[in-house]
């Protein structure tokens, strides 16, 4: 039997400059070409404003109705620090809510990630914390000493998360990336976003556009089959 609790030292964090470069993307942009790292959509958003939040993920992972080591790990976080909790399973208690969403604002926490329920949305909004989770429950989880780790590998939205990775959040959900990828993947979703802007521009300026690739595709497939 190995020890009840696990706590490893706290990852490198994301430089200032890489934050406001990543900032600029949206996360439905890297869905247009990447499919790995996205948390699974049934976690969602409380927000009171759109925008992009990034930052560095700080992993816990806690058992069922018990949160001792998510209050130890609260206290550990750092300024732009990313919250990311494996309920390892359990959907039933909110480990997040008014008391503890106060202490992650203190700690000046990014946000937070909960494969779970959160509760006191209210108070979440009224905190202006950016918080994502599986829906709302009334029944919390309680300091009873059970064990937990943090900083070690997770699972949270069926997503592998390191302890460093970058994490991208906006309203249409959240994307975890490697450190060594991150840029590579952020610098071509600002691409497209300022290819897409453009585009856009063009046709509310009412310029005639080249024919799209999905309709020279089903034309030519028309014109077979007229022959």
């Amino acid at each position: 039997m190995g020890p009840k609790y696990k706590v490893n030292p706290m990852p490198e964090q994301i430089s200032a400059e890489k934050i406001a470069r990543y900032s600029g993307v949206e996360v439905a942009m890297v869905g247009h070409f990447r499919d790995r790292g996205f948390v699974h959509r049934a976690i969602q958003p409380i927000l009171r404003k759109p925008g992009t939040v990034v930052g560095t993920a700080v992993t816990v992972a806690i058992p069922s109705d018990d949160s001792t080591m998510l209050h130890y790990a609260i206290k550990q976080l750092r300024p732009g620090d990313f919250l990311m909790i494996d309920r390892l399973g359990d959907d039933r208690h909110a480990p997040i809510g008014g008391g503890t969403g106060q202490m992650l604002k203190l700690r000046g926490a990014a946000g937070v990630v909960i494969d779970g329920p959160c509760t006191d949305p209210d108070e979440i909004l009224e905190l202006d914390l950016p918080c994502w989770s599986r829906g709302f429950s009334h029944i919390t989880t309680r300091v009873y000493n059970r064990g937990g780790a943090m900083n070690v590998p997770v699972s949270v939205g069926n997503t592998p998360v390191m302890p460093g990775d970058v994490v991208i959040a906006d309203a249409t959900g959240v994307i975890v990336l490697p450190p060594d990828e991150a840029d590579e993947v952020c610098d071509h979703a600002l691409f497209r976003q300022a290819r897409y802007n453009e585009f856009i521009a063009k046709v509310r300026a009412g310029e005639v556009m080249p024919q799209s690739a999905a309709q020279k595709y089903v034309e030519e497939e028309l014109n077979n089959a007229t022959r």
